[in-house]
């Protein structure tokens, strides 16, 4: 497969390729190119070309064409899905649903396309004001492995509604899909140049889009690292960010919650996508007083999850998507084990059988008894991997879940409002939940606090991310 850029199927310029690993079969099923700088140049022209026209049409116009590649990628789901779940790992039913997110993102922004227009201001004695809000240019997005089609909906909706055009750059390891939705978007009529994918590594495709001095916005879901390097280049030259840097999401289980409902949001809200989540639960802290009784039946239910390859029928979790991510588990669960830092209550070893001997697979884990200073529980552990503390109180619960650099997500589970209440208020996150965990709707405003990141997607705030308010003040 190629890059699509100012609307054609091209090869990199130096004509390498990098291959696609299927993460359930070490089998390798395409190719992409490797961009250059000179490629992401290229698209960065392409796409200040495409600039003006894309942004002179009205957004009804715009939001037409969205529409109608929403509708053809609806009709494509299933065969999308697939692709998705060979490049990605994860099960049929969880690419299915992220294929319908991207599509249900792309329409909310559709109806959003009468929304953003400015105000009139009547000034006393000064006359009067109005605002005008425009798109900031060419736009440049930057996107993770773990949820390539979902992530992609919610940079792409909210800047080509607004007016801008775009380059992304998805990961190395999951560029299929997001090639194959960009071409859907041009069958539907996306002028040539609105949006253009370069594939390639991002020290190189990545850092040439953040230094471009003709790209106005830089959206980065992402490492800590990556999204602070990125934010220091981007502050010399005054582009705008949005950085979504992940999370050590916690879940507090209160006495009085419904067990049931919180054991099955600890199952979804954990392995959910092999645990490759910003927002998973990552660490789950339980009142002393129900402890036994919880972890007993989260135990029970993590034992009768299926894991298998995503693409076979009554799969519950695939593998993790790469060999870096899986050896990064195993490590984390022989230093547990070597340094005596918790109690493996079930899983914590690579699944027996031939089934299991290319892939990435690792067995759902749940580990109690972890020490506070542990690298589970300081670390955003992007794998299926779940440590239980028991806390005393409220209190206690919501300084433990504090004690991280990370601000992204929590969750809350009890009957009592004057407890959530506290939660809502003393937790430190970007987005709270009260018993449930992980769901992040189109019209939801998501993004964190602290290292989690700065700025918002999804939601009417998403579009001021991509706009320039202009303020014009009349003398009467």
């Amino acid at each position: 497969m190629k890059m699509l850029i100012n609307g054609k199927s091209v090869e990199a310029c130096n004509g390498e390729f990098f291959d696609i690993i299927n993460p359930a079969t070490g089998e390798r099923i395409d190719r992409v190119p490797k961009g250059t700088e000179n490629d992401a140049t290229i698209a960065v022209e392409a796409a200040s070309s495409a600039f003006s026209g894309w942004a002179s049409i009205s957004p009804q116009q715009r939001a037409g064409i969205l529409y109608r590649a929403a509708g053809i990628i609806r009709q494509k789901k299933d065969e999308l899905a697939v692709l998705l779940t060979r490049e990605q790992g994860k099960t049929l039913a969880e690419a299915k649903n992220e294929i319908a997110g991207f599509t249900k993102v792309l329409e909310y922004y559709c109806g959003l396309a009468s929304s953003f227009h400015g105000d009139f201001i009547s000034v006393p004695q000064n006359g009067y004001a109005f605002t005008v809000k425009k798109p900031l240019g060419v736009c440049a997005a930057i996107i993770p492995w773990n949820m390539p089609a979902l992530i992609m909906a919610w940079k792409i909706g909210p800047a080509l509604i607004s007016g801008n055009t775009l380059v992304l750059k998805p990961a190395s390891n999951t560029p299929l899909t997001n090639l194959t939705l960009a071409s859907i978007l041009s069958e539907a009529g996306l002028p040539s140049g609105v949006l253009n994918i370069v594939t390639g590594p991002g020290e190189v495709v990545g850092e040439t889009l953040v230094k471009s001095p003709k790209v106005k916005k830089i959206s980065f879901t992402g490492e800590v690292e990556t999204g602070k390097r990125i934010a220091e280049l981007a502050a010399g030259r005054m582009k705008r960010v949005t950085l979504e840097l992940g999370g050590s999401d916690p879940m507090i289980v209160c006495d009085d919650a419904n067990l049931e409902d919180a054991v099955l949001g600890a199952l979804r809200g954990r392995y959910y996508n092999c645990g490759q989540t910003c927002t998973a639960v990552k660490r789950l802290f339980v009142f002393e007083s129900i402890a036994e009784k919880f972890i007993k039946m989260l135990e029970t239910g993590i034992r009768n999850l299926r894991v298998g390859n995503g693409m076979h029928e009554n799969i519950d979790m695939g593998p993790l998507n790469n060999h870096r991510q899986w050896e990064y588990i195993k490590e984390l669960i022989r230093e547990v084990e070597e340094k005596d830092e918790g109690r493996i209550i079930t899983g914590g070893r690579v699944p027996e059988g031939s089934a299991f001997n290319k892939g990435y697979f690792f067995e759902p884990t749940l580990i109690k008894d972890v020490p506070r200073e542990s690298r589970l529980l300081k670390e955003e552990v992007f794998g299926p991997v779940l440590p239980v503390v028991q806390v005393k109180s409220l209190e206690e619960a919501i300084e433990a879940a504090n004690n991280s650099s990370y601000g992204l997500g929590a969750s809350i589970w009890t009957k009592n409002l004057d407890q959530a209440h506290i939660g809502f208020e003393q937790l430190n996150a970007g987005i709270i939940w009260l018993n449930q965990h992980l769901k992040v709707a189109p019209e939801v405003p998501f993004g964190g606090t602290r290292e989690s990141g700065i700025g918002r997607e999804n939601g009417p705030d998403a579009l001021s991310e991509y706009l320039d308010l202009k303020t014009v003040m009349i003398k009467t």
